[in-house]
């Protein structure tokens, strides 16, 4: 619910002044939806790597072809550069939570992850920059159709969250993990092997280019 805030008129062009005050009013949106942390970025700062989109081959990601937003259906990484070119800003969204070992927790707090990029996704459309797009931290199969068949595969159906599933941005080839080192936020690699004494939380992490 955006509560009594009213919906913008879209303008050609929005002056830096109310663009600088909209960017710092997504970071307070995200940190009340439960981000652990914000940073306003440039496009320029968001990397595209080959090899991202290649750990969803190598191992075999479970959830690869299982949907929409994953390999091989996301774009290519020629169009994910081109659509990050277009924008100039972006809202990074951290999210720690304790890491537990049991699958509903670590759906859990993927959930929470796709539901703050979603909301300031859409707090940032109904300001006037209706192009804003956003990517979450975990597939969106996994998150919202866990145990179903993705409908947006089927012929003639549409996605049952089209508003809140997204591709993941590691699906997009962002290196979000080097984007978050470059901000000083601590990452760990967890696996399957990891054990909650060794890593002192789980991290989540997303992204939503404004304009």
């Amino acid at each position: 619910m955006r509560g009594e805030a009213m919906v913008r008129k879209i303008v050609e062009q929005v002056s830096d002044d109310i663009l600088r005050a909209d960017l710092d009013r997504y970071i307070q949106r995200a940190i009340e939806l439960g981000a652990t942390d914000a940073k306003v970025i440039t496009s320029t700062d968001v990397v595209i790597d080959e090899r991202v989109r290649a750990k969803c081959n190598y191992p075999m990601c479970s959830s690869y072809g299982t949907n929409v937003n994953c390999p091989p259906h996301a774009p290519s990484l020629d169009q994910v550069r081109r659509l990050v070119n277009a924008f100039r800003y972006g809202v990074f969204v951290k999210l720690d939570a304790p890491f537990e070992e049991q699958l509903d927790a670590w759906r859990d707090t993927n959930l929470r992850n796709h539901e703050i990029i979603s909301r300031i996704e859409a707090d940032a459309f109904y300001d006037g920059y209706y192009l804003a797009v956003g990517f979450g931290g975990r597939a969106c199969k996994n998150v919202f159709c866990s145990d179903l068949e993705c409908s947006a595969l089927a012929t003639g159906q549409a996605c049952r969250y089209p508003l809140k599933s997204r591709p993941t941005a590691h699906a997009m080839g962002m290196d979000l993990f080097k984007m978050a080192t470059r901000l000083g936020w601590d990452m760990y690699p967890i696996g399957k092997s990891t054990l909650p004494s060794e890593v002192p939380c789980l991290t989540t992490l997303g992204i939503v280019l404004i304009y």
